[in-house]
């Protein structure tokens, strides 16, 4: 019988749903004011890669940052500096002080932000759990249909509302739902102290993460398996506002409707991931999504219309939906804690810089040779992701990782007694460095 879910991760639950709320606001009403400013496809393009520039120049050293510092604490200081500075970006729209490089600046540390948080965030989680790979499973699952229901459904149509009446509204309406998120978050209970340990330099520590990601190739696939995605996926999201406009010949309004399609698969992926892992394994279906999302950006970017478009991103929604759910439980279930920081943002780093990439392509693609290439060429990225899914994240190599987890964990109980007793002998050094650390 499956293993009931702690309160402190419905806190969790609640935070990611206020968030997501904001997010998906932000999504749709963030493209629409940048095209107040400029239709220029490369600019676009480039206003998508500075969300995710953050992840290539921080990300490891952020993961070892999260390491050292109380994950709760990360968390709640990431959402209110993000809170601090869409209200400031509110301001200068309301003041028509605002253009495009201010969006580019916003964008760029809102993904210092998500630097921070989402991997305080991916760390903790297991930490509640107690690395459970079906308990992980179910909890991203439900984290990720979340998110789909509220930043999907909710969130884009709310924000193309929202930008009716006025560029700066749903810009103060995500600000409000990263702070409502950071004291949701604050009511968390304290972590435990950790246990001191000798620091180096970031980078060192920041390196000992990378090595022990590139030592698993399991860990290698999880890794490479959204970077080629993202490429594909963030390439087709640099040109979507204009495909939907001028292709599909959709208004502002219907633009955040759209959206909504998306996140309609996502949100039934997420349903359907615990039970699909079950019965053809969290491998199999790794290997099956790929192939489906393949197949629907291809029908995307051949589709005479918006219906024909809209299934397919229901499809594409419904593959990544289920994929965001059992992919990550994994690294979660088989990575140790002192190195879960680290090893999370590697892994996040090598699936996201692909994404600037991607979207600085997919805008220069579309410029040269139509709206419809970006989406054309993509699927055949994303098809390439089946034969990376089936050799590093197969079956059997994850039943493999899980099973040497579990000695692992087992081998560390033992030797517990011993470890406490060497810790009592020095209370006050132990308590002193956890104090130093979480004012780090």
């Amino acid at each position: 019988m499956a293993s009931k879910l702690p309160a402190q991760f419905h806190r969790i639950w609640t935070a990611s749903a206020v968030s997501s709320i904001g997010d998906g606001i932000y999504f749709a009403a963030l493209p629409l004011l940048a095209l107040t400013m400029t239709h220029n496809t490369v600019l676009l393009g480039t206003l998508e890669a500075c969300a995710m520039l953050p992840w290539l120049c921080f990300g490891m050293l952020g993961g070892a940052l999260v390491d050292r510092l109380d994950r709760r604490r990360t968390m709640v200081a990431a959402d209110l500096c993000r809170f601090l500075l869409l209200a400031l970006v509110t301001a200068l729209v309301t003041a028509g002080a605002a253009d495009l490089y201010l969006l580019f600046a916003a964008a760029f540390l809102l993904g210092i932000g998500q630097v921070f948080f989402d991997t305080a965030s991916t760390a903790l989680l297991p930490e509640l759990l107690d690395r459970d790979l079906d308990t992980l499973q179910r909890a991203n699952a439900r984290l990720q249909g979340t998110q789909q229901a509220f930043g999907g459904f909710v969130g884009p149509p709310t924000g193309s509302l929202l930008f009716g009446l006025g560029r700066a509204v749903p810009i103060l309406g995500d600000a409000l739902s990263f702070l409502v998120s950071s004291l949701t978050i604050w009511t968390l209970p304290k972590s435990a102290p950790k246990p001191p340990q000798p620091r180096g330099s970031l980078l060192r520590e920041a390196r000992e993460g990378a090595a022990y990601l590139f030592g698993n190739r399991l860990l290698v696939g999880l890794a490479l398996r959204p970077a080629l995605g993202n490429f594909a996926f963030m390439g087709a999201n640099a040109v979507l506002v204009l495909f939907v406009k001028q292709t599909l010949h959709l208004g502002s309004s219907a633009y955040g409707v759209y959206l909504t399609a998306g996140a309609v698969g996502a949100l039934g992926g997420s349903f359907v991931a615990a039970w699909l892992a079950a019965r053809i394994g969290t491998g199999g279906t790794l290997t099956l999504t790929a192939m489906v999302e393949g197949v629907a950006l291809l029908g995307i970017g051949l589709s005479p219309n918006a219906w024909i478009a809209g299934i397919g991103e229901i499809a594409l929604g419904m593959g990544i939906g289920t994929t965001m759910g059992v992919g990550p439980a994994v690294r979660q279930a088989i990575v140790p804690d002192h190195l879960m920081g680290r090893v999370a943002a590697t892994g996040r780093l090598i699936a996201l810089c692909a994404g600037p990439a991607g979207a600085v392509f997919g805008g220069w693609l579309a410029h040269v040779a139509g709206l419809r290439a970006p989406f054309i060429v993509g699927a055949g990225i994303l098809m390439s992701m089946t034969v990376v899914a089936a050799r590093l994240t197969s079956n059997k190599r994850i039943e493999a990782a899980l099973a040497e987890a579990a000695e692992r964990r087992e081998r560390e109980a033992a030797d517990a007694p011993a470890d406490g007793d060497h810790a009592a002998d020095a209370p006050a050094v132990s308590n002193q460095a956890a104090d130093v650390l979480a004012m780090a």
